[in-house]
């Protein structure tokens, strides 16, 4: 099931299967691209509900989601996903960072950014917040000026 929401960098596709969001996607939609999405509904309880939270982190009322979610991706791609949940509201980290809580050398950065750029539930899961290791935003799937928005609504926490 999907539906979709307005936010301050466009709309938003919102999917789920079997109770957890699967994939937040930016606009424009790509629809074949192989991903299972289902059919709309606007009214499925946990749509309604990452619509909700979203909704209050975009308002700056809501720090931490908190949903069922189930990325697809592999092992690796998985293990750096769960990091990046670490990366607290108002925080930063680099590439090498993350490589580093994941028990890898600076060597490992490209691969983390690579699975970071594949993060099927971007804003949940805060790829965002990643940037590179002299402070530049660097690549973001949603591109730069929806990384930047997001950054600079976290703000009042980096500064």
């Amino acid at each position: 099931m999907w539906t979709v929401i307005d936010s301050p960098i466009g709309e938003l596709r919102l999917v789920e299967h079997n109770g957890a969001i699967t994939a937040i996607e930016f606009s424009p939609f790509r629809d074949s691209d192989g991903r299972p999405r289902g059919d709309r509904d606007d009214a499925h309880p946990l749509l309604v509900e990452a619509a909700r939270q979203l909704r209050a982190y975009f308002d700056r009322d809501l720090k931490e989601f908190d949903l069922p979610l189930a990325p697809a991706g592999s092992a690796f791609q998985q293990r750096v996903w769960a990091e990046l949940l670490g990366v607290a509201w108002g925080e930063t980290a680099s590439y090498g960072e993350v490589a580093h809580r994941l028990g890898m050398t600076n060597a490992a950065s490209r691969a983390v950014g690579l699975a970071n750029g594949r993060n099927p539930i971007p804003i949940v899961i805060p790829c965002h917040r990643i940037i590179g290791a002299n402070g530049t935003l660097t690549g973001y799937a949603g591109g730069l000026p929806r990384k930047q928005l997001l950054l600079e609504l976290e703000q009042d926490a980096l500064f």
